[in-house]
């Protein structure tokens, strides 16, 4: 049996060089694939970028930019993702389509997962686009927060405080929230609260108060602006003034202060009483026979025909 020679030891160096010069090879076979690559996803960036804007066009001649925005960002994701696995298979053609999409069905359950709030997001800025509860300019209050929407996002609505500020709310915050739309109508109702004196005659006051506010610039004239006795409280008696106004919210602030001026000045020339909070505190022993005897008894309590209790009555000579 002949001895089995072993294969000579070749140098470290030399075994680099070959590999590179094998990858090297190897890279120059598939440089017109890389190309022809680069090529189509250049094409295809184009084409994505061409529908992306016909989409943003066409909705925005319906009114509609804001979803046409969202999907025209759409569109384009889903193109180009389109573009890099056909992409791929012209670099690797022994990548087969069909195992490049079983792979992404594996692997979409533990993507859905991972983007679940995105895709939530996602989902519910275009139902908010497609119903259009609001729309850009309008001013919204949804939670704790009150503005005018700027914009409405894939991912998040955008609105601006009335002191400066930018909030920004997830889609899905938004579309499971009672969400109110101060300007979804021309005009909306304002109102303040008045005390006068028990003094006065609530009747009058109130005549004068509406047509103080009646003279108003900026007051709807229809319906008509009124003062209606609203309530007895422990040191005045409540008038609430009622009017309609524009429904931006730079209008409703202005028109109130005149209308508080207004009301001030009202009372001030005709003398209408109006009183500070004031508290009685009344104090005696409990001791007196006419205590609890409300015929008798005037410490804050009005006389009256009523008898006097059972253990005072006894207390009591005859």
């Amino acid at each position: 049996m002949k001895p089995v020679t072993p294969p000579p030891i070749r140098n470290p160096l030399d075994l680099i060089v070959a590999k590179l010069h094998d990858t090297a090879n190897g890279f120059f076979l598939q440089l017109p694939n890389i190309l022809g690559g680069i090529v189509f996803l250049l094409v295809a960036w184009g084409v994505a970028h061409f529908a992306a804007r016909g989409i943003l066009r066409l909705f925005g001649r319906r009114d509609h930019g804001d979803l046409g925005s969202v999907l025209g960002s759409i569109a384009f994701g889903a193109i180009m993702i389109a573009a890099v696995l056909i992409a791929s298979v012209i670099v690797f053609p022994s990548v087969k389509p069909a195992t490049i999409i079983s792979s992404l069905g594996i692997g979409s359950v533990a993507i859905g997962f991972a983007f679940k709030d995105i895709l939530q997001n996602l989902l519910a800025g275009i139902l908010l686009l497609i119903n259009r509860p609001f729309r850009r300019g309008d001013q919204i209050a949804v939670k704790d927060f009150e503005g005018t929407v700027e914009h409405i996002q894939s991912r998040a609505t955008l609105i601006k405080t009335y002191d400066g500020r930018r909030v920004i709310i997830p889609n899905s915050d938004i579309y499971t929230s009672p969400v109110t739309v101060n300007t979804a109508f021309p005009t909306r109702r304002d109102s303040y609260d008045i005390g006068i004196g028990y003094g006065d005659d609530p009747a009058a006051a109130a005549a004068l108060f509406a047509e103080a506010i009646r003279n108003i610039d900026g007051v709807e004239q229809t319906p008509a602006p009124e003062a209606l006795p609203w309530g007895l409280d422990a040191s005045s008696v409540t008038l609430r003034a009622r009017w309609w106004t524009k429904s931006k919210r730079s209008d409703m602030v202005h028109l109130k202060a005149q209308i508080v001026l207004a009301i001030w000045r009202t009372a001030r020339e005709h003398g209408i009483d109006l009183p500070y909070p004031t508290t009685q505190i009344l104090f005696h022993d409990q001791t007196e026979a006419t205590d609890g005897d409300r015929t008798r008894q005037r410490e804050g309590w009005p006389a009256g025909d009523a008898p006097p209790p059972a253990e005072r009555a006894k207390e009591t000579p005859g």
